[in-house]
């Protein structure tokens, strides 16, 4: 292996991770600050800066580099990070390569628009202003689809770019192993004598809210010298550098805990990223491993630590002290109306019992819509039915139905599945910290969170992508995926909540 070869590469790496990073703060600024003029500019600056970096990976020179210094790379353990960074690009660059260039700028330039379409339409419950252009952005992610010979269903080739090694059929096989057991498990509970939760609707100030949900984000370790919230549509996080990691949020005045837990679950996204290590920072190794994995850290903080009850024995009376609305409320109410079991409409807001009933209709629309046999016109009527054969509810309008969420609108398919994932894995991880660690429901009534997070940062965050998703779950875990932990918690949780 030749030193000045590998920097060659890593110097090539580093522009092109650049040119992506650059990418994500005109998305950020779209999705927060951007004036509605900016639209059509935006997306072709977007369109640019992605072209540009499409063409650096692929190009005949960046290939050569990494198959100079693959050989060496296969040979190397995974934990030399040189070597990683060589397997890596060249995961990166043999998906990439199949994409021709003008395709994925067309995409790019496409889904900016769509978005600030739909940001626009989904207020006023106008899924026609936007029906056009979902229908080409099928067609497009069919096209992106089709450069992917052999795979055996559409979705497989975007999956590939969210959750690496899951499909269409293993991703199935999980819904149905949960399935089976979550739907009997809901059934008992909607069963049980049911909760009152009318102590969670007031009248709380925004800003309030946001000065509250920033007080709780710094106690878990956001640091807000590396970091920022702001307000958008759909809550995110984005990795702009090791020193700039943003989150978004939103606030409904009806509601604090939309507000309370899309912060607390974007905060576990950005603890994430705040860990990995500095020495990663600015290549391609700098992120997360998939969408999966992501999704454990931000359930694992939202649910498995702010819906404990140790949690709100240091919280509750914080939220007593900025929102006396709660005074009328014991923290026992409080903790047992956050855990209440109800089918509902929105995704973000569901419990967890039900929350992964919301992701199968999505994956298996999104599957239906690359298909072909989904229409996009007949999209609000396949959602409405399986909302209502699924959850039992009936969807009143657009903006809480079909255009709810922002996937569909603002990037490729092929990422509900991450969510299921990152459920079943934020136990399994949970558990493994404890069985190293102990319980931490000690630490979370006197508001600790470093050892939790520390355990993390160890055994997962300062990796970034350096290994495969199975790699890491393996080393920090003990095994591979498994549902056995959430179920375990799930049942144990619920059953003592609802006294089955």
């Amino acid at each position: 292996m030749s030193p000045q070869s590998l920097q060659q590469l890593r110097n090539r790496l580093s522009q092109i991770t650049d040119i992506n990073l650059a990418n994500s703060v005109l998305n950020w600024d779209q999705a927060t600050m951007l004036p509605e003029q900016g639209n059509d500019q935006r997306g072709r600056m977007m369109a640019t800066l992605g072209k540009i970096s499409h063409e650096m990976l692929t190009s005949q020179e960046t290939g050569k580099m990494v198959d100079a210094l693959l050989p060496w790379a296969k040979q190397e353990p995974a934990d030399n990070l040189d070597a990683a960074l060589v397997r890596e690009a060249k995961r990166l660059r043999d998906l990439e390569v199949k994409i021709p260039t003008d395709l994925n700028s067309e995409m790019t330039e496409h889904y900016a628009k769509l978005y600030s379409a739909w940001a626009s339409a989904r207020p006023k419950n106008d899924f026609r202003a936007v029906e056009a252009m979902l229908a080409k952005a099928i067609e497009l992610n069919r096209r992106f689809a089709d450069c992917f010979a052999g795979v055996d269903h559409p979705l497989d080739a975007l999956i590939q770019y969210s959750d690496p090694g899951t499909t269409v059929q293993s991703a199935r096989a999980m819904f149905t192993e949960l399935r089976s057991q979550l739907v009997p498990l809901v059934k008992k509970v909607a069963a049980a004598p049911q909760i009152d939760s009318t102590c969670l609707k007031g009248d709380f100030e925004p800003s309030k809210q946001l000065e509250f949900c920033k007080e709780i984000a710094a106690n878990l370790g956001y640091d807000f010298s590396r970091g920022r919230m702001d307000l958008s549509p759909h809550p995110f996080m984005t990795r702009l550098s090791g020193g700039d990691i943003r989150i978004t949020t939103r606030a409904r005045r009806e509601d604090l805990t939309d507000c309370l837990f899309s912060v607390i679950h974007e905060v576990g996204h950005a603890l994430y990223e705040l860990g990995i290590s500095m020495q990663l920072d600015g290549n391609v190794l700098g992120g997360g491993v998939s969408s999966g994995v992501h999704e454990s850290q931000s359930r694992l903080w939202e649910n498995r630590v702010a819906r404990s009850q140790a949690f709100w024995d240091f919280f509750f009376p914080k939220l007593v002290k900025a929102f006396p609305h709660f005074e009328k409320a014991s923290k026992k109410d409080f903790y047992r109306a956050i855990n209440k079991v109800e089918p509902g409409l929105i995704r973000v807001d569901a419990d967890e019992l039900t929350y992964n009933l919301h992701v199968m209709i999505r994956f298996d629309l999104e599957c239906q819509m690359m298909e072909g046999t989904l229409k996009v016109k007949d999209l609000p009527e396949a959602w409405n039915a399986r909302y209502a054969s699924d959850l039992g509810v009936q969807v009143p309008d657009l903006k809480n139905g079909c255009m709810q969420d922002v996937h569909w609108f603002g990037g490729r398919l092929g990422y509900f599945q991450g969510y299921t994932i990152g459920n079943i894995l934020s136990a399994q991880f949970y558990e493994a910290a404890e069985r190293s660690e102990g319980s931490f429901d000690a630490d979370f009534a006197n508001g600790k969170f470093e050892r939790l997070r520390l355990w993390l940062n160890r055994n997962l965050h300062q990796f970034g992508a350096s290994r495969t998703p199975n790699d890491f779950i393996q080393s920090a875990t003990g095994k591979s995926m498994t549902i056995k932990p959430y179920m375990n918690y799930l049942q144990q949780k619920y059953s003592t909540i609802y006294q089955l």
